[in-house]
């Protein structure tokens, strides 16, 4: 099918990203909060959503939007009130992002509506959680829990590109008129997680740190 026309329109997804959009404009940092509205406009309307369904370095792509770009523009534009410890946070969105990668559970995504939305629920509300934790934790603390954060993320790519099979029997056969294997597309999603996906949080380990070198975080 024609990719470039494949546009979710969906007018209960619409309408929620037009609801977020005004909210957005509330936020004590509107101009992030916007930013991370169109990330997820990006995730949901746009033709990658589409691909998602037959690519699953797509799908991975469609993920790292959500935890790695979305949900760290949200902590930073609805910041948490008070620091607090990370670890909880953390440990939360890591079992997450694993589990809705363990293949029956990402297989039952895919085959249902409601298991969908249930997981890009959790993938974006844990990973909101732990950003939030992360920014507002002194520098240390924070420091580490997003280097532990690029950690899991990076040895969930690694898994998916080094498995010797491939693993989720919803991309079997969906691959192949992009020209990817199987196997193959799965190692891109993983390469797509092992390296672009840790970009993230080696940057909120920069902006920690300057913050901490100007005095913003507590020590």
């Amino acid at each position: 099918f024609e990719l470039g026309s494949r546009w979710n329109l969906d007018p209960l997804l619409l309408a929620g990203l037009g609801a977020a959009l005004l909210l957005a404009r509330r936020s004590p940092r509107p101009g992030l909060a916007m930013a991370a509205v169109g990330v997820l406009a990006l995730a949901f309307v746009s033709p990658l959503c589409a691909l998602s369904v037959a690519l699953f370095s797509a799908r991975a792509l469609h993920h790292l939007l959500l935890v790695t770009a979305a949900a760290p523009l949200i902590a930073l534009a609805w910041p948490a009130a008070r620091p607090g410890a990370p670890g909880l946070s953390l440990a939360v969105a890591t079992a997450v992002l694993w589990a809705w990668h363990l293949p029956a559970l990402y297989d039952a995504a895919l085959a249902g509506t409601g298991v969908y939305w249930l997981m890009q629920a959790t993938l974006l509300g844990s990973a909101v959680w732990s950003w939030r934790a992360v920014f507002a934790a002194p520098p240390l603390a924070g420091g580490l829990a997003a280097i532990l954060g690029m950690a899991q993320m990076g040895l969930l790519g690694a898994l998916l590109t080094f498995a010797a099979r491939p693993l989720y029997a919803a991309h079997f056969g969906t691959t192949e008129p992009w020209g990817l294997a199987q196997l193959a597309d799965q190692q891109l999603a993983g390469l797509l997680m092992w390296v672009a996906g840790i970009i993230p949080y080696a940057l909120a380990v920069a902006l920690i740190g300057r913050r901490a070198w100007r005095g913003g975080l507590p020590a």
